[in-house]
């Protein structure tokens, strides 16, 4: 599995550089397909394709609902009021160190830390996201 892990990882960055680095034709009457905001998106994408190999399919749904809005898949969003950290946002943030070192800057950790804390604390990522619903946290 880590194997895949590391495959998806450089996969998904091979494939956001390409696109980053594509050109745009400028004589050409219609809107670009790429934009400037891709830069900023690319690290998102690659988190949920990297994601979407950890987290089991019937509940990526919810998982995703949560971390989209926790964070818009930001590895480095912090939420200037708490403190909360993360794509998971953490509470405190060191909390993600019980599953690596890397914690602060690698969303494999973050997603793992991210999914086993909604099944421990409560049952599912669907039931987390039952909750979020209702009170905007988790």
């Amino acid at each position: 599995m880590a194997h895949l892990l590391r495959i998806a990882a450089v996969t998904a960055a091979s494939c956001c550089a390409v696109l980053i680095a594509a050109p745009i034709a400028t004589s050409d009457p219609f809107e670009p397909v790429l934009s400037a905001d891709l830069g900023s998106s690319t690290p998102a994408l690659a988190s949920k394709m990297i994601a979407r190999l950890i987290v089991p399919p019937h509940h990526f749904a919810a998982f995703d609902s949560i971390i989209t809005h926790e964070s818009g898949w930001n590895t480095f969003a912090i939420n200037p009021a708490s403190g909360a950290y993360g794509l998971g946002q953490a509470l405190p943030p060191e909390k993600m160190s019980s599953h690596g070192w890397d914690w602060q800057f690698n969303p494999l950790t973050q997603i793992r830390w991210a999914y086993d804390y909604m099944n421990l604390r409560y049952g599912s990522p669907e039931a987390a996201w039952v909750f979020w619903q209702a009170h905007h946290w988790y």
